[in-house]
């Protein structure tokens, strides 16, 4: 049952991995631990104040943009939100660049200038993370109209969360989308919680999908925890779109492990989680679900993932290392890019 995918003791199964190749399956694994990896290097070092701003961490809901991402081209427009280091280092795992830009550095992938929630990655395909609740929606669909419009078959993809449901702008773009028969993928990426609410407190059903067929949108609710699900259906979807289909509703059921910003677990923005429905989450954790599978079925083993988990500590400390003795950006390029050259 739907209502299942929102229940944390439901979906902590190992999952179905027949249809992929011990290639893609150790792809998958390796970037999501990497990208998980890396946000609790972030979560430690803000805890200790070394990293001064606020970071919006998505530990746990890594499955979803690995997931999507294999399925995209260099051409595709991709568009984050607040919480959107995943969105990026699934297009390029390029931790140490995103070390620097949080740390403030001129090596960062905005030069120091951004920090955690301003990313920008044009050369593969992510066109900006941003604060604003979203944000970045009408630029995706923005994007998308550019792409009809130049015959390319570039799709745009446009990340936003169960609280971004809640703005306008959201369903003037579904709607605009519809109608003009864009090229865009809506991922939701519904973990839940709107900043420190629930989306019991805030919607009538926990679901936001009824938007899109409110729009007569295609879309698919899934279990966001479930790499390989994520991966064939968006699969499908992308194909779709990219055959000049119009636009299509992925609406995946996640749950970010820290509060709303930083570190803490057990808290979002003073209101105290359940630690009972965290604990639980953990167990359906989309690491933990594809490693089991792929250890169930002798493609892997507890060795062979303590090897690549030593390599990927090692390459991460390696990263850190250098991003901190980077150097931050000089006082005279602080207006040097308040406006594009492109």
């Amino acid at each position: 049952m739907i209502q299942d995918l929102i229940n944390p003791k439901k979906f902590q199964h190992p999952i179905s991995i027949k249809r992929n190749s011990l290639r893609q399956l150790k792809k998958f694994l390796e970037m999501m631990i990497i990208i998980r990896k890396t946000e609790q290097e972030l979560a430690f070092a803000r805890e200790k104040g070394v990293i001064r701003g606020p970071v919006h961490l998505g530990a746990g809901q890594e499955a979803i943009s690995v997931g999507i991402s294999k399925n995209l081209k260099k051409t595709d427009m991709v568009f984050g939100n607040h919480r959107s280091h995943s969105h990026i280092l699934s297009l390029n795992l390029n931790f140490y660049k995103l070390f620097a830009e949080i740390l403030g550095k001129k090596t960062g992938f905005s030069k120091g200038m951004g920090g955690s929630m301003h990313l920008y990655d044009k050369a593969n395909g992510f066109y900006g993370s941003t604060p604003i609740v979203a944000g970045t929606v009408s630029l995706a669909v923005g994007a998308a109209l550019a792409a009809k419009k130049s015959k390319f078959k570039s799709i745009s993809v446009s990340y936003l969360g169960d609280g971004a449901i809640e703005e306008g702008v959201v369903h003037e773009c579904f709607n605009l989308a519809k109608m003009l028969k864009l090229p865009i993928l809506f991922v939701i990426e519904n973990n839940l919680f709107a900043s420190h609410m629930h989306i019991s407190k805030r919607q009538p059903i926990e679901f936001t999908s009824r938007f899109a067929e409110a729009n007569r949108i295609p879309f698919k609710v899934l279990d966001g925890n479930n790499v390989i699900d994520v991966n064939e259906t968006s699969k499908k979807f992308i194909n779709k779109i990219r055959d000049g289909n119009g636009p299509g509703i992925l609406e995946l059921i996640t749950f970010r492990r820290y509060g709303h910003v930083d570190w803490r677990e057990d808290i979002d923005v003073g209101v105290k989680r359940s630690k009972k429905d965290i604990e639980d989450w953990k167990k359906r954790d989309p690491i933990k679900r594809l490693s089991q599978s792929m250890i169930n079925s002798k493609l892997w083993s507890s060795k062979k993932e303590k090897k690549l988990n030593d390599k990927i500590d090692l390459e991460i400390k390696i990263a850190w290392d250098k991003a901190m003795k980077d150097p931050f950006p000089s006082k005279d390029s602080i207006h040097k890019y308040v406006y594009s050259k492109d």
